[in-house]
């Protein structure tokens, strides 16, 4: 007989596995995320009495006209963020050098004249994938979740992300979260 493979269990598993490193306390309460394949949910938890502290998702009445930013908008949000910097200057360093020195070291010396590329923020990473409204919906709800948290007055949690790849959804649940002043 062939073994099946179920996700769901194989989910709760590693769930299991996670949360046997986690809990949350009265001072660090535990953010924890449920996703399903049309909805994700959010919830801060007290292990200590068992209680949810807040919660948010998809469902919730704030969000049900949310329309996602497109990758224009976006792009230009993160331009006027970020300073300008003048290609000139970039051409100068990265110029090629001339003489014996080229000579001697030729692309090798270009290449490590030039400068090094800035590393992008995870919200940057996300920006690519924000225009996807099931991933900028549960962006909006870590948003949501932390602004309710902070009128309670957590500001750290432990992110338990339900035995669910930090990669997509998950991942902009958290990077909303943290956008929101949350700190885990």
């Amino acid at each position: 007989m062939i073994k099946q493979f179920h996700a769901n269990q194989a989910r709760l598993r590693r769930h299991q596995r996670i949360r046997r490193h986690l809990e949350g306390s009265e001072l660090r309460p535990r953010l924890n995320v449920f996703r399903s394949g049309r909805h994700i949910y959010a919830q801060i938890i007290d292990d200590t009495t068992g209680k949810t502290l807040v919660s948010a998702s998809t469902l919730d009445e704030s969000l049900r006209d949310f329309k996602p930013v497109t990758t224009e908008q976006h792009k230009q949000a993160v331009q006027t963020e970020s300073a300008p910097v003048a290609v000139e200057e970039v051409v100068e360093e990265a110029a090629p050098a001339k003489g014996k020195k080229a000579a001697k070291g030729g692309r090798a010396a270009a290449v490590a004249e030039a400068p090094k590329k800035e590393k992008k923020s995870q919200t940057e990473k996300l920006a690519s994938i924000l225009s996807n409204r099931r991933v900028s919906l549960a962006h909006e709800v870590g948003k949501l979740v932390a602004q309710r948290a902070q009128e309670k007055g957590v500001k750290q949690v432990v992110f338990d992300r339900g035995g669910y790849a930090y990669h997509g959804r998950v991942a902009a649940l958290a990077e909303g979260a943290r956008e929101a002043g949350l700190d885990f």
